[in-house]
């Protein structure tokens, strides 16, 4: 006859506990800027250091401007000029006006005057429109980050020439402060995250590493996308995360759990405890010194903890030695749990 079977125990408690829906997900910056050149020319400095983090208007890059600038001044002179040429036809044709009036001229001379001015103002319009071009021109030989965001690795140096036709990219600014993540769920799960975010509600979302040991980032879901996937059945989601501490890296893969309820009043025990018997699930009820087989009905499962009905709050359970366990078996109750293959160390709720 063998003696008492040492176990561990956990105690049934009334809780809540989260819905969740566990997808992968990657890593997309808010903004992604690919600066290229729009002039052509030698460049002259590069102001950031690889991976700096910049502010919008930062200087980046710039290019020799002195063949710009010269253009400005042409364009500036030329429409000078041209400005002076409209304010002489003018003074001419005020005196023409005058001089019609006491019929000193004939009227085709004042028409022909009148004409005249009109075509000078279009020559300064004109001359403003090339001096605004070679203004934005020049203005593109000084390249700032059109974002605030992390730069990547420096892909051209000071001396490089740069070729507005060649599209080269010269820096990748990619927002990372706030980032998002894109993950997928199955339409199935649709309506009920649209129920859910009805009215003002936000949707808290997780983010783990690959292994989904590491909590990296906490956040909210930001929007659904507006079409399903019909070749896969799914719909994107975009969720939104600070990273202050910058643990979400652009393009990372990353195990995504979106909380879409919240279940409350639920009698709560260590998953590790429960026991299966082919569609059958029983826990080890302790009472009075001995373990009692109760079937239970299993629900949501969180953290290591399960949603079940068929015992109460308050109930004792065992949570270890369930193979040597039977029903009516003599237990004692251990302070260490023992090891067993199918237990849960970490889910153990001693």
């Amino acid at each position: 006859m063998t003696g008492p079977v040492p176990v561990t125990t956990a105690t049934a408690r009334s809780g809540s506990i989260g819905v969740y829906l566990d997808a992968i997900g990657t890593v997309t910056p808010v903004y992604t800027a690919s600066i290229s050149a729009q002039v052509t020319g030698v460049i002259t400095a590069v102001h950031f250091r690889e991976g700096q983090y910049v502010k919008k208007n930062d200087p980046l890059v710039d290019i020799d401007p002195r063949q710009y600038a010269a253009q400005v001044v042409e364009a500036q002179g030329l429409l000078d000029r041209d400005k002076n040429i409209l304010a002489e036809a003018q003074m001419d044709l005020d005196r023409y006006k005058e001089a019609w009036s006491k019929n000193a001229i004939p009227r085709q001379t004042l028409e022909d005057q009148e004409k005249v001015v009109s075509q000078d103002q279009g020559t300064v319009k004109n001359d403003e429109g090339t001096l605004e071009f070679d203004q934005v021109q020049l203005s593109y030989c000084h390249i700032t980050s059109p974002i605030d965001g992390r730069v990547g690795l420096r892909l051209v140096d000071p001396g490089n020439l740069v070729s507005a036709a060649a599209a080269t990219t010269l820096v990748v600014v990619a927002q990372v402060q706030p980032i998002t993540v894109i993950f997928t769920i199955g339409e199935d799960d649709l309506p009920q995250v649209l129920q859910n975010m009805r009215g003002s509600k936000q949707l808290k979302v997780e983010a783990f590493d690959r292994t989904q040991s590491n909590l990296l980032s906490t956040g909210k879901l930001n929007t659904i996308d507006n079409l399903i996937d019909t070749t896969s059945g799914t719909v994107k989601l975009r969720a939104q995360f600070d990273n202050k501490a910058g643990t979400l890296f652009a393009n990372q893969f990353v195990n995504t759990r979106l909380l879409v309820n919240t279940l409350a009043n639920q009698t709560l025990i260590p998953s590790s405890a429960i026991q299966h018997n082919g569609n059958t699930d029983f826990v080890y009820l302790i009472t009075d010194g001995k373990a009692q087989m109760r079937t239970v009905k299993s629900g949501q499962t969180d953290n290591g903890a399960t949603a079940v009905q068929g015992i109460n709050p308050g109930d004792v359970v065992a949570n270890s030695s369930f193979e040597k366990l039977q029903n009516g078996s003599q237990i004692t109750i251990s302070k260490v749990k023992l090891p067993s293959t199918s237990d849960s160390p970490e889910n153990n709720v001693p």
